[in-house]
């Protein structure tokens, strides 16, 4: 009955979310509005953002929501913000983008209302935009919702609308000889959904480039090139290399009573000895998470500094 009664639910919330997606869908925009879309040199643009959302590893539920303001031309991070959040709507494919996109959104409005001078002007996302099972990833969504420019970067191909041909892109992607070079994703259906692009000369893998809101491929395609340092744009591996949870060793939670537990780990090496150090130095502060560190774990024996808190997931 209990089952039942889920599946009912859920199958619910996916035609609520069918309609919204449906709604956001008919507010995008695949072309350039903004005057420094229209100049090879993106003069006028001086901010890029990036955002990423990256998962406590074997937890599905808490974590952490990333944005990363950069300068341009220079990619100097000017701006940062890394916060805990609590996913509880189910994960639907085809529909991530509610599942993790309402968090990216409050980040940004939290900057617009902090300093809106640092607001960005261009917003890459970790993922897709149109080039999606239902032509709107997550770079629509959140373009449409942010009503910002918005760029989907993917490191791995999604198969849609006849992209399955491995061979066909095998033979495309050894044709990228140089950083810059691209080629078009055209689908069964005759529609362009995005463009490969090898990001830069030492890279082996192309990236996967795609319109979110407000941008053209063309503009998106020669932006995310001018970002490419290394394979990923810098607006997404910025928040990605600066997310906590890339060095994390043990994330511990605090409770009323005064006790430290594990709540999760991303490695296998740490003994019950050194959660029990952990345990005996965490301060005896308010309920929260805290983080313990790779460069907190030195070669000989158990070395920490003082654990990093984060703020509780909402």
């Amino acid at each position: 009955m209990a089952a039942a009664l889920e599946g009912e639910s859920q199958e619910l919330l996916l035609r609520q979310w069918e309609r919204r997606q449906v709604e956001l869908k008919q507010q995008m925009i695949d072309h350039d509005t903004e005057d420094w879309q229209t100049n090879e040199g993106f003069e006028g643009l001086e901010r890029i953002g990036g955002m990423d959302l990256s998962y406590i590893k074997g937890d599905e539920v808490n974590a952490c929501a990333s944005l990363v303001v950069l300068g341009y031309p220079d990619l100097k991070v000017v701006y940062e913000e890394c916060q805990m959040v609590c996913l509880n709507a189910p994960y639907i494919p085809g529909f991530l983008a509610f599942r993790e996109t309402p968090f990216l959104e409050e980040a940004v409005r939290r900057l617009q209302d902090k300093d809106p001078s640092l607001l960005p002007q261009v917003i890459f996302a970790d993922g897709n935009g149109i080039l999606h099972h239902r032509e709107f990833g997550v770079a629509c969504h959140l373009g449409v919702l942010t009503d910002l420019p918005c760029i989907g970067v993917a490191k791995n191909l999604l198969h849609v609308d006849g992209l399955e041909e491995k061979d066909l892109l095998k033979e495309k992607v050894k044709d990228l000889q140089k950083g810059g070079n691209a080629f078009s994703l055209t689908g069964s259906s005759g529609k362009v959904l995005g463009m490969a692009l090898k990001s830069c000369e030492k890279s082996t893998k192309p990236i996967y480039v795609s319109v979110g809101h407000r941008i053209s491929l063309d503009t998106a395609l020669r932006l995310t090139h001018s970002c490419c340092k290394y394979r990923v744009p810098e607006p997404i591996r910025q928040p990605q290399t600066r997310n906590p949870f890339q060095s994390i060793i043990i994330v511990f939670e605090h409770t009323d009573e005064g006790i430290c537990s594990q709540r999760s780990a991303n490695t296998t090496s740490v003994t019950r000895r050194q959660s029990e150090q952990f345990r005996e130095t965490a301060p005896p502060v308010a309920n929260g998470l805290f983080l313990l560190c790779r460069d907190s774990v030195k070669s000989r024996g158990f070395y920490m500094n003082k654990p990093t808190r984060l703020s509780s997931p909402r």
